[in-house]
Formats: structure tokens, sequence, C-alpha cells
């Protein structure tokens, strides 16, 4: 069954299970267990064994020697959400969000500027969308729960301007992980007239997704777009008070029942995140020196980052600053082991619901979900149709697997080898084609660890994110779909990225002129 259509059965099941049931962990345990089956022809003992071999590689790996040694970029990864839930935790004692959002509410006076500010937040933190989604959801959490603004609202602002931004940054964890791929593919085709680094920033105006789906999230603040269930959501926080579905139960991130000081300053908020900013970008480019062979520049150690690592050590010095002005506090002793206690216990659902995805991942991966949806592309079709067929083969293949670097590792190469087989000048706009399909996939996928993360640092109930976030991407991803039909057809960066941002100004402008998309009962 690997590599065939029977391949894509676990994702799909999974998927229509979340949207059907909206309980993660059994739809993901189900796609799980129904794809480890299929991988031993049903055979029960060796598809449990499978199961227990790719939960043991997420903690622990073989070496090179045999022996075994932690996988360090998962267990980080882990190691640093536990982090973020006790500096969020301490940050709330000591009176730092309730101060800041007392601060934001006098300084930002309606909910258009909170949303304004917190999309600003997320292009302006850029270096990596695991960084964005937290670092962003925390600080901006306080000032829009004072503006009753729906937590799923936050949630489609943070993941929208997360990896559309990264996507297009060379100077971010993503950017040189694409260069490097995009290196190679130049070297394998004898492409000599073209750097790398040259290539990746011609792309950025060809990578119509991202620029389309950052012109969308600016609009749905300023013209108060509310696609289908966002509507709901946004009704119930600006009329009931209500930020969260009240059906939630457990919400990632979101801490409840803390004592929380009178003492409070804005900066028991702003120095903690300043000092995780400061340290995690230190440590990428100390651990990128580290690691790289030759001469050392800004690319190169971004390229050669370690950005797991990086997050724990940027983490513990933004952890060490929110502990040095607890202590100031003069708070019981009692109430720093309670935010330690209840900074892990907010992260839990998340990092239950990561585990399970990382796992439907792998699985997905060894039956072959991936190549068999990059095996639908052959050299045979009109090559003015092979940006926008890309572009939608690669958001298939993201919102199937879960992964967006993923999709780019395997969708990427073969993108420059059909350019490279059929018509050479095809080459940058079939990979800024598959890398705006990857993101688009990436933002529908309910596995997708960015998506997770996101409803994260928002503390928004997942599946909610999943299903308010849907309707946005699916619109920037029409718009994109046309002008990566006239990118293929006129071969002009600028016809199609002016036509495509007109096109989504004017279905703002058309988005807001109709009540059945907007909140009227919000005042500005």
């Amino acid at each position: 069954m690997e590599n065939t259509i029977y391949s894509l059965i676990p994702p799909l099941l999974a998927l229509l299970m979340v949207a059907l049931t909206r309980r993660v962990l059994l739809s993901l345990g189900t796609g799980i267990v129904v794809g480890a089956l299929m991988l031993h022809d049903f055979n029960v003992p060796a598809s449990g064994m499978k199961i227990f071999e790719i939960v043991r590689g997420i903690f622990v790996v073989q070496n090179d020697a045999g022996g075994w040694e932690v996988n360090t970029w998962n267990v980080f990864i882990l190691l640093f959400l536990l982090i973020l839930g006790i500096m969020t935790s301490l940050i709330a004692i000591a009176g730092g969000s309730r101060a800041f959002g007392e601060w934001a509410i006098k300084k930002v006076k309606t909910r258009v500027g909170a949303q304004i500010l917190t999309i600003v937040l997320g292009i302006i933190i850029f270096i990596d969308d695991y960084f964005n989604s937290l670092a962003v959801g925390n600080v901006s959490r306080p000032l829009t729960d004072r503006h009753k603004i729906s937590r799923a609202k936050l949630a489609y602002y943070i993941d929208s301007t997360a990896a559309p931004v990264c996507v297009i940054s060379p100077v971010s964890s993503w950017g040189a992980y694409i260069i490097g791929l995009i290196g190679t593919i130049l070297v394998t085709h004898e492409v000599t007239n073209i750097g790398a680094l040259e290539a990746f920033v011609t792309m950025i105006p060809m990578n119509i997704y991202a620029l389309a789906a950052l012109l969308l999230v600016f609009a749905t603040a300023l013209f108060n777009i509310n696609l289908f269930s966002m509507k709901t959501h946004e009704e119930r926080a600006v009329n009931k008070g209500q930020v969260l579905n009240p059906d939630n139960k457990a919400v990632p991130g979101e801490q409840s029942d803390l004592p929380e000081s009178d003492k409070g300053k804005v900066g028991d908020l702003i120095w903690p995140i300043v000092a995780l900013i400061i340290g995690t970008v230190a440590a990428m480019l100390y651990t990128g020196a580290q690691a790289t062979e030759g001469e050392v520049t800004i690319l190169s150690m971004f390229e050669n980052t370690d950005v797991a690592k990086s997050l724990v050590y940027g983490g513990l010095v933004g952890l060490a600053v929110i502990v040095i002005l607890f202590l100031t506090k003069g708070l019981p002793s009692k109430h720093f082991g309670t935010g330690i206690w209840k900074g892990i216990e907010s992260m839990l659902p998340a990092i239950y619901i990561l585990l399970f995805a990382w796992v439907i991942v792998a699985i997905i991966d060894e039956i072959g979900t991936g190549k068999y949806l990059a095996g639908i592309v052959d050299g045979n079709i009109n090559l003015a149709y092979l940006p926008v067929l890309l572009f939608l083969i690669s958001g298939i293949m993201a919102f199937a697997t879960g992964t967006s670097w993923g999709t780019f590792g395997v969708m990427l190469p073969i993108a420059g080898e059909i350019a490279a087989a059929t018509d050479i000048t095809y080459l940058l706009p079939v990979l800024a084609a598959v890398l705006a399909g990857s993101v688009f996939g990436d933002h529908c996928s309910p596995i997708s660890d960015t998506t997770i993360l996101s409803s994260t640092g928002a503390g928004s109930n997942h599946i909610d994110h999943v299903m308010t976030q849907l309707p946005y991407a699916i619109l920037a991803a029409i718009v994109s779909s046309i002008g990566f039909i006239i990118l293929g057809f006129t071969q002009s960066i600028t016809i199609s990225l002016l036509i495509s941002i007109v096109l989504m100004v004017g279905v703002a402008f058309v988005l807001r002129n109709m009540g059945a998309v907007k909140v009227d009962t919000i005042s500005e």
C-alpha cells in the first residue's frame, strides 16, 4: 500500500475524524493505528511494535556507534514549551500580565489597534515560526483579552504572520534552510547565472500566497472581516465577554486560578520576553557559528543553527529574568511552586497533541503519502499551468503530512527536476510555487506543529483555531492560484503580483460590505 492512493487513508481518516468529533487525540490516534496496520498488512503485534519504535524515536535515537542518544530536537522543543509555560505563569503571578493589560488598554484605545499591534509583532519577530507563535501569543494575549478579541482570532493572526514572514525572510531558520536546498538544486542542474541567495530574494514577490495571507490579515483587522465560524467567536467575545469558547475544557497555554500580585509592573512582562528574544537570537548565532565549516557569515550561521537548542537557551535566559523579578516582589514561597506546576500543567495539552502529531507524521512518511502526491506531477502538462499545479500539489501534501519543511524537502527537488527537463526559465516560478503551497497546506492542517503552537501561544482551543483559520487560508489560496496561473502564462513577476494584490484588496472591500461576514455589534 506504500506510495499508492491507499497511502492517503491514514491522514484523511484523522482529518475527517477531527472535523466530525473535534477530539484531536482520538482522531490522531485512530490515524496512527490504521496507518501502522496498513504498513504491516494488519499484523497487530508488528503494528504495535512499529508505533512503539516511532514513539521511542521521538525521545532517543541510535547513533553511528550503535548506542542510544537523546533526540535533542524533539526533546528541546518539548522542554521549551514547558519553560515558556512556567515563564507565563510566573509573569502572571508577579502581576506582569495585569500591569501590561492595564497599560495597553490606556495606550491602545481600539480593537483595531490591538489587532494591528499583534500583527506587527508577528511580522517583526521573524527569526523562527515556533518562537514567533509562542512569544507573540504571550505578549499579545493580555491586550487582546482586554479588548474582547476572541482567542480564535488571535491564533489566526499569530499563525498567518509566522510562516508567511519566515518563508520570505532570508535571515530566518526557514530562509536558511530553503536557501540551502535551492543551492543544491542550482548545482545539480548546472545553473550558474544566479546564486542561491539571489534566487531566494528574486522569488520573494513570486511567493504569492505568503503575501496574500499577510494582506488578508491586515484587511481582517482593519475591515473587521469575520468569516463563517470566526463570526460566532467574535460575537461571543464582544457581547458576552467570552474570548474562549465556553465548551472548551482544556486550552493549551491557559492558566487559571493563579494568585496575582498588585505590585506588578509592565517590565515584569516585557523584560523576560526581551531577554527571551535576545537569548534565542544570540544562541542561534552561536550554535550556527559552531556548526559552520569554513567562513562564518550571518547567513551560514542561520543556515546551520540548532533552532531547538537555541530556543531552550533563550528560554532559560528569559526564565532567569522572570525568576529574579518574581523574587523581588516578596511573594509567598508557595506561589513560586504554584507557578512552576501551573505552568507545566498549562502546556500538557499542547505537548500531548504535538506527540501524537509527530507519530502520525512518521507513519505518513513511511507509508509514502508524500511520494504518492509528488508522483502525480509529471512533465506531460502545459508548462503554463506548472506553477499553479505545483502550488496545489504542495498544499495538499503539506495539509496531509502536517509539515511544510518536509514538503519543501520532497517537492523543491521535484519542481527543479521538472523545470530542468522542460524549460529552465520556469525554475524560480515553480520553486516559489512549492514554497507558497507548502505554507498554505501547513496553515490548513490540524496536525501541523506550527498550527498547534499557534493555538498554544494564543491560548485557543486547537480545533477552534483550525476551523476558523481555514476559510481565510482558502481565500488567500484562491487568489494565489489565479496569480500563479498568470505567472505561468506571462512569466512576469510584476503582472502576476499586481493582479494578485488588486484581487486581494478587491475581495477585502467586498467582504467589508457584506453584513454576513461582519460583527456589526462591535464598536471600534
